[in-house]
C-alpha cells in the first residue's frame, strides 16, 4: 500500500491526554500518510471510537474521566476496530491486561513515532488479512470453519466473535495442520514483528482465542500447548 493510498484511507484515532505528544504524532503520522484525530479523555474517546469513522485506535492506559482499560472494554463490547495500547515502559501488567481485554498490540511509552507507524501498518495488514496473499477456499477442521476472504469464523454455523489478531492466529494454526507453530513464528506471522524477550503477547492472544473456541466447541477443538515449542490446533 503506497503513501497516497494510505492518506486517502487510513484514519487514526489517538486517545491520549498528552497534548504535546498528540501534536507531535499527528504531524509525524501525517507525513507517513495517516490522518489523525486526537481526543484527550477516555469517555470522549469511547464515543469517538464507536462512531465507526476510524480504521485504527491508539489508546493510552492513563486517561482522565475513564482510564484506558475501561475505555478498551467499552469499545470492545461494540466494535472490533484494531486497537493499539500505549503502556508504561517496563510495566508488563498494563500490557497483559490490555491484551486480555482485546487490544491487538501495544507500544511502550515514551512513544517513538517511527515504531508507532510500523505497528499501525502491521495491525492494519492483519485486520485486512495480509495484503497481497492469496486468500481463497474455506479452511475446515471438523465443525470449525474459517473463511479467510470474508474474515469470518464459525462453529456449526455459530459465529466466533474474534479480534483481527485472534482471527489470524486461528488461520495460522489451521494452515499449520499438525505442525507445531513456535511463538516466534506466530509473532512474525500474526503480530508482524519479532518476538521480544519476556513478551507474552502471543500467549495472551492464544489464551483469548482458546476461551472463545471453548465457549462454542467445548473440547471438540483444542489449541494444544507444546511446552518449550509453541502451539498446535487439534480436532477431536
Amino acid at each position: 500500500m503506497g503513501k497516497q493510498e494510505m492518506q486517502a484511507e487510513i484514519r487514526v484515532l489517538l486517545i491520549d491526554d498528552d497534548a504535546e505528544l498528540g501534536s507531535m504524532l499527528t504531524e509525524y503520522l501525517g507525513g507517513e500518510g495517516f490522518t489523525t484525530t486526537v481526543v484527550y479523555d477516555g469517555k470522549a474517546g469511547v464515543e469517538e471510537a464507536l462512531r465507526g469513522e476510524h480504521d485504527v485506535v491508539v489508546l493510552d492506559v492513563m486517561l482522565p474521566l475513564l482510564n484506558g482499560v475501561e475505555a478498551l472494554k467499552r469499545i470492545r463490547q461494540a466494535s472490533d476496530v484494531p486497537i493499539i495500547m500505549l503502556t508504561a515502559k517496563g510495566d508488563p501488567v498494563d500490557r497483559i491486561v490490555g491484551l486480555e481485554m482485546g487490544a491487538d498490540d501495544y507500544v511502550p511509552k515514551p512513544c517513538y513515532p517511527r515504531e508507532l507507524a510500523a505497528r499501525l501498518r502491521a495491525v492494519l495488514r492483519r485486520s485486512e488479512g495480509g495484503a497481497g496473499r492469496q486468500r481463497g477456499q474455506a479452511m475446515v477442521l471438523g465443525d470449525l470453519k474459517l473463511q479467510p476472504a470474508q474474515r469470518q469464523a464459525c462453529w456449526r454455523e455459530r459465529p466466533l466473535n474474534l479480534t483481527a489478531t485472534e482471527f489470524n492466529i486461528l488461520e495460522a494454526l489451521l494452515s499449520g495442520g499438525d505442525r507445531v507453530l513456535s511463538k516466534d513464528e506466530l509473532s512474525e506471522k500474526v503480530l508482524g514483528r519479532p518476538r521480544e524477550p519476556y513478551d507474552r503477547s502471543v500467549d495472551v492472544h492464544v489464551s483469548n482465542l482458546r476461551q472463545k473456541l471453548s465457549a462454542l466447541a467445548g473440547d471438540a477443538v483444542e489449541i494444544e500447548t507444546v511446552r518449550g515449542v509453541g502451539y498446535r490446533l487439534r480436532g477431536k
